[in-house]
């Protein structure tokens, strides 16, 4: 258990009315930080204070819902990394001992075409819904479940398949990329049905509806720098990238 200390930090947060208005950074100070709070709650005791004090700018909005690093709401740009300096961490379940006293800390709402910022750090990611929509999803009548083992799957593509549907959708793979790539998400959703026999009878109307609608939306290309891996809260592997792109390719050859 850890020893609970203090710091005092400096925070640059991105403050911006609405969708339409011009947004700028703004200074704030806060004092003895418990190093146990985590980054979320330390925003909650700032909101108090500038409710308290009756900022002009009023209290920061910002995206959180499960606070358990499983919904993906908390999404912030912190000191230029999506959910903060912890790898595999999401932010609300980073902790203010990862911070030093006297420490500046920047925090941004994630940048992208397709994920507009609707209030101080809040955005906008119902994109990632609509490609959901068009094709994340198992229609088809399985029928009844069946008994357990009676539709055999290979361990590896199960594991593989978990591993895939661990994504939360939260947008970070999108905030770190270059291009504003969407392809870690769409690929994660579409490997998950890809590698089991339910996911299979869809697949080719799946991929090919689901990277359209990426398109559609405004996301760039990928360009295989791996960004997007490296700032995943849930270490999606940009092996499903490829993955997709066979899909695809295949789905092209059936027509």
């Amino acid at each position: 258990m850890s020893e609970e200390k203090f710091i005092n930090i400096k925070l640059k947060i991105w403050r911006q009315n609405n969708k339409e208005s011009k947004g700028k950074v703004v200074d704030y100070k806060l004092e003895r930080v418990s190093t146990d709070m985590s980054f979320l709650e330390m925003l909650d005791v700032l909101n108090e204070k500038l409710i308290k004090e009756k900022d002009p700018l009023g209290p920061v909005a910002f995206d959180h819902d499960c606070r358990e690093g499983i919904c993906g709401m908390c999404s912030l740009v912190i000191n230029g990394i999506p959910h903060g300096p912890e790898a595999e961490t999401t932010t609300c379940q980073l902790h203010m001992r990862k911070f030093k006293d006297g420490d500046t800390i920047v925090v941004e709402p994630f940048r992208a075409r397709a994920f507009p910022v609707l209030k101080d750090l809040v955005i906008d990611r119902s994109a990632f819904d609509k490609i959901i929509e068009a094709g994340g999803f198992i229609s088809v009548n399985t029928g009844n479940a069946q008994d357990a083992n009676a539709l055999p799957v290979p361990r590896r593509d199960a594991e593989l398949s978990m591993d895939a549907a661990a994504c939360i959708g939260c947008g970070a793979c999108v905030a770190s990329c270059k291009n504003a790539s969407a392809m870690l998400f769409v690929s994660a959703k579409v490997s998950q049905f890809a590698l089991l026999p339910h996911g299979k009878i869809e697949a080719v109307e799946r991929v090919s509806s689901m990277v359209s609608k990426m398109d559609e939306l405004g996301f760039g290309n990928c360009t295989n720098e791996a960004e997007c891996e490296a700032t995943c809260p849930k270490g999606i592997k940009i092996t499903n990238i490829a993955r997709m792109n066979r899909e695809f390719f295949k789905a092209i050859l059936i027509g």
